[in-house]
């Protein structure tokens, strides 16, 4: 008699386990295609990608018109 509360409670654990295991495993999936998402997009071109560091002030405005006539051609 003791043991069938014993069970009981070793099942219902099993299940928590199981539901937290499955909600781990999605937020997982989730948090991984979320973090490739937020990067840069494979559909940007050079081009796009000059302007924007141009725009952040990582190249000044000669290295920028020197890139993108290299681009051009």
């Amino acid at each position: 008699m003791g043991g069938e509360g014993y069970m009981g409670f070793g099942g219902g654990f099993m299940w928590i386990l199981w539901i937290l295991i499955i909600v781990f495993i999605i937020w997982a999936v989730k948090s991984t295609v979320m973090t490739n998402s937020s990067g840069q997009s494979n559909d940007e071109t050079p081009q796009d990608i000059l302007k924007k560091r141009f725009a952040r002030g990582e190249i000044d405005e000669a290295e920028y018109e020197r890139r993108r006539k290299e681009l051009q051609k």
